[in-house]
């Protein structure tokens, strides 16, 4: 049996066209062959090559409309924050041509898309990504992706919110709700979440990773949720078991000096994230055992 025809070394590990294809030499059979799949009609890859998520994008940019752009979570996505599974990917576009792709949902807008090429992909701006995203995501969810937008500095927080206060599109509503709880100084969506929990459940708003000092003004600690009227310091722990030694003892000597100072350290895990109401219910008498009356 005769060795197959070698594959064109040009296309590996990318996403290619049946055009590319050809003026490499392929022929018509050969892309229907066992070695080379088709992810949309006409845009193919080699068996060999990896379906990432980036050339799943890339892939689809060859079957849209020259102005579609990466939108909703998919573009969240793009920019490093992961809320929603890969699939499908949410592209928005100006067209009026009605495209139908498995693992795509393909937004038709009337209003003006003005989009930027991050990392050589069109993507919405973090402004309208966040509006898209209220359609999808939770309020809860939406505040977390504010806060670490704001955080990544991707957006302002004064411009987040203008931009909300001024827009009327699909998902301003829920998005409006969001941004007022959107902060600067959150620094990872789990606090996010975590100070969203509290909130909701009529406890007071925390100060957002700040210095704690001792009564000499001497730094003790830099804590995540700190309710410094009442001397309670929430902390989000998403270590696990990953801690070594050394830093488990670093972490036991720097809880001891806030207790003796007088401060209330309450540690949420990841598992106890599952339980809002229990996190809130242990904070809430935390903050009544010094004195807060709701």
């Amino acid at each position: 049996m005769p060795a197959p025809h070698p594959l064109p070394p040009e296309l590996d590990g990318r996403v290619f066209t049946r055009a590319e294809a050809l003026g490499l030499g392929l022929t018509a059979r050969m892309l229907e062959g066992k070695r080379i799949v088709s992810i949309h009609p006409g845009v193919y890859r080699y068996r060999s090559t990896p379906l990432t998520y980036e050339l799943a994008v890339a892939a689809a940019l060859h079957v849209l409309p020259p102005d579609a752009a990466l939108s909703h979570t998919s573009s969240l996505r793009w920019r490093g924050l992961a809320m929603r599974a890969e699939l499908p990917i949410h592209f928005s576009t100006n067209s009026r041509v009605h495209i139908e792709r498995e693992g795509l949902v393909v937004h038709r807008r009337r209003g003006l898309l003005r989009s930027t090429l991050l990392r050589g992909v069109p993507v919405l701006g973090p402004d309208r990504t966040f509006v898209d995203c209220a359609t999808i995501l939770s309020t809860r969810e939406l505040v977390q992706v504010g806060d670490w937008l704001v955080a990544q500095k991707q957006t302002d927080l004064l411009d987040l919110r203008a931009y909300v206060m001024q827009s009327h599109i699909d998902g301003v509503v829920r998005a409006r709700d969001a941004a007022s709880m959107v902060r600067e100084g959150a620094e990872s969506v789990r606090e996010s979440a975590l100070r969203w929990d509290l909130i909701r459940r009529g406890l007071p708003e925390p100060e957002l990773n700040t210095d704690i000092l001792d009564e000499l003004g001497r730094f003790l600690a830099r804590g995540d949720l700190v309710y410094r009227e009442w001397k309670v310091l929430v902390e989000y722990d998403g270590w696990q078991h990953e801690r070594d030694a050394l830093q488990r003892q670093r972490d036991h000597l720097r809880r001891e000096a806030l207790e003796a100072a007088g401060w209330r350290v309450i540690v949420v895990t990841v598992a106890d994230m599952r339980e809002p109401s229990a996190i809130a219910a242990r904070v809430r008498q935390a903050l009544m055992q010094r004195g807060y009356r709701p």
